[in-house]
């Protein structure tokens, strides 16, 4: 468990912390620093059912009625009230999904029914329509039922009063079924993040303008672009600034003043200009970190802004493009998560076997990027991992290519064929 303390106090005093050691920070140490400084957003606002999909409930849904709100049928067939001993039952009538039997049921009838149907008063079991031989107005049970077969209750699914769905609940395309069945019309969601992204250093050109030598296309920026996308906020993409001080200035603060989150990716690693490193140290309060793992090593984590009342969240991301993707979905995109108000979701792992062998030093945390697949094994299908052959932070492809990271923590070393691994699916982190 970490210290708390300010995170001014923090950027400005290092040593203000025993624990606390910038040049040597755990995956879950960095986690846990961001995490306690991050606020979430507090303003709301009202959205119908079919636009709030993918956004964070401001507010619990609460049931106003039982769903179903009468008992009815699970089946077509017919419904009576359970008897242990008749076989042979009269119809009197039918019940239809929408238009109920107004009648009731007395011991040796039943009714026809659909399903959906309202069960009728007095029948408490339903006989699906393939189990019985019928002979003009009387049925025949071939096999005797169990009392309340096929009888869906009131409030099986949901009961009134109860919290179907609470603050911080990220709205999935089921939901938007559950709300609508509630008769609910429009609920109450944060507003989304404002998220602006920048790219820095003069050896970046955008896509569509030639090559000189020593020179790369900004590929950062797109995928930073579709990253956060998929995570439904307002993003800005202002391009990509070369290494002059004032234009860096202008753009950041600019940035801050209309954002909730400012991205950048470059110019957090030692040895690059430190344009940044002084701007960001002159209009916030930034932590940066050398990160025991890999790819990703580099990363900056703050606030900044012109003054004390309007400050931004921070993130400087590795300018090599595995990094910058690693250490958006381990450190980035959970904090965003946070910030929107949304629940806290960890990404889940699993345990599969390593098909290949896998080089490794101990005391960091590698993301390996690997390839899920079925195999069989003893006539029974089984899930493996295979690493991907190229590791290189600026090997792109590799997080094209891969299905998952193969995440091996500081303790492990060297893994042989046949290791237990763990594995984080990359949908996951959708």
């Amino acid at each position: 468990m970490i210290n708390k303390t300010t995170l001014s106090t923090l950027a400005t005093d290092p040593s203000c912390m025993d624990d606390y050691d910038p040049n040597a920070m755990s995956v879950v140490q960095a986690r846990q620093f961001i995490q306690q400084f991050l606020s979430p957003v507090v303003a709301t606002e009202t959205a119908s059912v079919r636009n709030s999909l993918g956004r964070v409930l401001a507010a619990d849904i609460v049931s106003p009625s039982n769903v179903p709100n009468h008992n009815n049928s699970a089946m077509d067939g017919f419904a009576f009230k359970f008897s242990g001993h008749l076989k042979t039952l009269k119809v009197i009538g039918t019940a239809f999904a929408g238009k109920a039997f107004e009648g009731a049921v007395n011991p040796g009838e039943c009714v026809k029914i659909m399903t959906g149907a309202v069960i009728p008063t007095g029948a408490d079991t339903v006989v699906m329509q393939e189990r019985i031989a019928i002979k003009s107005d009387r049925i025949t049970l071939l096999d005797a039922p169990k009392q309340g077969l096929n009888v869906r209750l009131a409030g099986e699914d949901l009961k009134l009063g109860q919290t179907v769905l609470a603050k911080g609940h990220v709205m999935k395309p089921a939901d938007l079924g559950l709300v609508a069945s509630l008769g609910i019309g429009e609920v109450t969601v944060y507003h989304p993040l404002k998220v602006a992204f920048f790219s820095t250093g003069d050896e970046l050109v955008s896509v569509g303008q030639p090559l000189d030598v020593g020179q790369i296309y900004d590929s950062n920026r797109y995928t930073l672009y579709g990253m956060l996308s998929r995570l439904n906020m307002q993003i800005s993409d202002l391009g990509n600034i070369p290494d002059d001080p004032k234009l860096l200035e202008k753009t950041l603060l600019d940035a801050a003043e209309n954002n909730d989150v400012v991205i950048t990716s470059g110019g957090v690693s030692v040895g690059e200009a430190d344009y940044m490193k002084a701007l960001l140290a002159k209009h916030g309060q930034v932590l940066f970190w050398k990160i025991n793992m890999k790819p990703g090593r580099p990363l900056a984590y703050g606030k900044i802004g012109k003054n004390n009342d309007k400050q931004a969240h921070y993130f400087g991301l590795p300018g090599n493009p595995v990094s910058a993707m690693v250490t958006f979905y381990q450190f980035v995109q959970p904090a965003l998560q946070a910030i929107s108000g949304a629940a806290y979701r960890p990404v889940p792992f699993f345990n599969v076997e390593c098909a290949d062998s896998i080089k490794k030093a101990t005391g960091r945390t590698e993301f390996q990027r690997g390839i899920l697949f079925e195999d069989m094994q003893d006539g029974h299908v089984v899930w493996k991992v295979k690493p991907l052959p190229n590791q290189g932070s600026g090997v792109l492809s590799s997080m094209s290519t891969a299905n998952c990271f193969i995440v091996l923590d500081e303790t492990v070393g060297n893994c042989e064929v046949g290791t237990s691994v763990r594995v984080q699916l990359l949908d996951s982190f959708i």
